[in-house]
């Protein structure tokens, strides 16, 4: 059996997908909604979060927020800033939600890991320190209990 080639609307699908992917991965830290970021693909909310969700494994607005505690990540662990600069630096309009969508992915909340960040990746080429400190899905998250 052969692959069933892919139609040019579901490539031209994909590749609006990929402009609204790149755009929240340049524009995290704006206001951004899945509602503009439908009308500057050309598609409704619904259908964008369906196919977005189909293509990349998360709604945008996962998405959105992924990138934006992968940043106050970084700033964090960088120092010099305070919690709620943070927050209203990667975009984030709510210091509240910022710091409970931070503790669903990081594990902890974001004054906790301020303070462990401080000297847990010194000496890590930053490629590393990337990839080691990424966020994850609530679902991964380890509970404070376990080790």
């Amino acid at each position: 059996m052969t692959p069933r080639p892919a139609s040019g609307q579901h490539l031209s699908d994909l590749a609006r997908l990929r402009r609204v992917r790149d755009r929240i991965d340049r524009e995290y830290a704006q206001p951004l909604d899945v509602e503009a970021l439908a009308r500057s693909a050309n598609m409704s909310a619904g259908h964008l979060s369906r196919q977005f969700r189909r293509a990349y494994g998360e709604s945008p607005y996962s998405y959105l927020m992924t990138r934006r505690i992968e940043r106050a990540m970084a700033l964090l662990g960088r120092g010099g800033m305070s919690v709620t600069e943070v927050c209203f630096a990667v975009g984030c309009s709510s210091l509240g939600t910022f710091s409970t969508r931070f503790t669903e992915l990081v594990g902890m909340p974001p004054s906790t890991y301020q303070r462990q960040a401080a000297g847990a990746t010194a000496g890590m080429p930053p490629c590393v320190a990337k990839q080691v400190t990424r966020p994850i899905r609530n679902r991964e998250a380890r509970s404070p209990t376990r080790t």
